[in-house]
């Protein structure tokens, strides 16, 4: 019996007490309490310092300062500007595409500014009009790098956005984005023709592709089947790069009417230059 009783002893001494969830979540909770209190009282947050700049378009009427209504010409020029590019046939929505576009930049509260050139007279001169009738006014330029002078320096450094239609007429297109969005800090919506009735490039607009941060390339409706219209077709007989005209000139086609309304109007060009030989030689 006395070595029983001490077999016991020995094993209760040795004994591992038992652990139940609540005495678990007690030392937890014992162990969490022991941290200073400010690491979890204060989180660790990012303070904007007093200089940081935010657009005044974002702050609410209390924080911007009074009269703060434009931003300062350094501030302009210090933002990165933007070149966006819309191509396509003719009668594919380019002109009203950049309207609305200036449009809602105008909405947001940018100042804007569209400019067209001379060569285009269709519609008057002082507006750029789609083929549907929507109008806004522009400014007519021979070319783009004298639009700085013409508007005024003042009012050109308040300048956001502006709009250029018709791109492929201006010779000067590639320097003029490029100064305006890398130098100058403003947004250039271009929207012209890619390609002249012979499918080649026209003018200048290919080549600021590489300087922009978007490209939109744009679809008409094939005159002759309804299908989707990638190119312009010529109908009348001039042969020079730049005719300035609208549906009774151009019109839209599709691929295969591209191809067959080539080869009609290049036998009816023989054809009337034959003609014309004839009547020379009776």
């Amino acid at each position: 019996m006395l070595a029983i009783s001490r077999m016991k002893a020995l094993i209760l001494t040795h004994c591992i007490s038992k652990t139940t969830p609540l005495s678990l979540f007690s030392s937890a909770s014992k162990s969490i309490r022991s941290y200073p209190p400010t690491q979890f009282r204060t989180p660790n947050l990012v303070r904007l310092k007093p200089n940081t700049f935010v657009p005044y378009a974002s702050l609410s009427s209390e924080i911007a300062p009074s009269g703060a209504v434009e931003m300062d010409a350094a501030s302009r020029r210090q933002r990165s500007g933007e070149i966006h590019v819309i191509v396509g046939p003719m009668f594919a929505g380019k002109t009203t595409t950049l309207l609305r576009r200036i449009q809602s930049e105008k909405g947001d509260g940018s100042n804007v500014a569209v400019i067209k050139s001379n060569k285009d007279t269709r519609y008057g001169l002082d507006s750029i009009v789609t083929h549907d009738g929507v109008k806004l006014p522009c400014w007519a330029l021979p070319n783009l790098s004298s639009f700085k002078q013409k508007f005024g320096l003042d009012a050109y450094e308040q300048l956001d956005v502006i709009g250029i239609d018709e791109a492929q007429f201006f010779e000067d297109l590639y320097d003029f984005c490029r100064e305006t969005a890398d130098h100058d800090g403003k947004k250039v919506i271009v929207a012209g023709l890619d390609g002249d009735y012979l499918r080649r490039s026209f003018g200048s607009v290919l080549d600021i592709i590489p300087l922009a941060d978007s490209v939109t390339k744009l679809t008409s409706r094939c005159e002759l089947c309804g299908k989707p219209a990638f190119f312009t077709l010529r109908k009348t007989e001039e042969m020079q790069t730049e005719v300035i005209g609208g549906a009774d000139v151009y019109m839209p086609v599709c691929r295969k009417h591209y191809v067959s309304g080539q080869v009609a109007i290049q036998a009816a060009r023989v054809v009337l230059e034959s003609q014309v030989e004839c009547r020379s030689c009776a």
